[in-house]
């Protein structure tokens, strides 16, 4: 059971961060959900709280597409709670053309990487503070298929659609490892899940082929939003995991990942590229 421990969950509103949202609360934590939609939100909390009976669940609104709004979002939790044991990195997104954020950069980064990136640093201190905790980074399969394009991140050169969302699942997994060394002894794990082929809607706003394939794929081999949401819950509550750091998850189970995510020169690399283009650099003065 989870109570006395505070859980935050971004891209919560609906899909696995909702299941994973519920099934938290469910254990007697107290449970952040963050999304844009602050209607969506509100609507999850009550019904979280309904079928829970846990009143300790409450919502915070952010765009994790724009820095400024993530910053804000780290400002606002720990404006309210000084103390943080699981932080579940879940919000995701893919689009079948290049779009801009407010800050310039191309969007699947942006809120894939940059975002979990910027907001698990923000919030190292409370995490730290309230060691033994955990980090949850949601990846994907796709990670295999993808590589890092250094001179074409932003997708200003070419941009395919399945290319930067596998980049993005491989950037995810070379800031888990890097992350998890730095933080080595600390107290606080980082790891990775792969929730499988989940009914969900991230691809929705995608063009029709995009949907009309998710869709196929939802009929004959999605797994519930629920099921997709099992091996993040038990990484954040299970004492088998307690310690356990730097890996990638899949149905519970440690699993290989890439040969491309072990690659340290890349996962630092990566790193100060995320400082620059996030601030964190000039924030931290390092």
């Amino acid at each position: 059971m989870l109570q006395d421990r505070v859980c935050l969950v971004t891209g919560a509103t609906r899909g696995i961060g909702a299941a994973m949202a519920e099934a938290l609360a469910r254990m007697g934590a107290t449970v952040v959900v963050t999304g844009r939609s602050a209607e969506r939100g509100q609507d999850l909390v009550s019904a979280i709280t309904r079928r829970t009976a846990n009143e300790d669940v409450h919502f915070l609104c952010a765009d994790l597409a724009s820095i400024a709004e993530v910053n804000g979002l780290a400002r606002a939790f720990m404006a309210h709670w000084d103390r943080l044991h699981v932080l579940v990195n879940n919000a995701g997104t893919v689009f079948p053309t290049r779009r801009a954020t407010i800050d310039g950069y191309e969007e699947v980064f942006a809120v894939n990487h940059l975002a979990p990136f910027l907001l698990t640093n923000l919030l190292l201190p409370v995490l730290l503070d309230s060691a033994p905790s955990r980090v949850i980074v949601t990846s994907s399969y796709e990670h295999r298929r993808g590589r890092m394009h250094w001179d074409n991140l932003q997708g200003e050169r070419f941009y395919f659609s399945q290319q930067a969302y596998a980049q993005s699942k491989l950037a995810n997994l070379l800031f888990v490892y890097e992350l998890a060394r730095r933080l080595e002894g600390s107290g606080v794990t980082v790891n990775a899940i792969n929730p499988g082929l989940v009914h969900t809607n991230i691809c929705m706003d995608s063009g029709w082929l995009i949907r009309t394939a998710k869709r196929m794929m939802d009929r004959f081999s999605a797994v519930s939003p629920e099921e997709g949401a099992d091996t993040g819950v038990w990484l954040a509550s299970s004492p088998d995991v307690e310690g356990v750091t730097g890996r990638y998850f899949q149905r519970r189970h440690a699993v290989r990942s890439s040969r491309a995510s072990y690659d340290v020169a890349a996962q630092q690399r990566l790193w100060r590229i995320s400082e620059e283009l996030t601030g964190l650099f000039a924030k931290s003065g390092s």
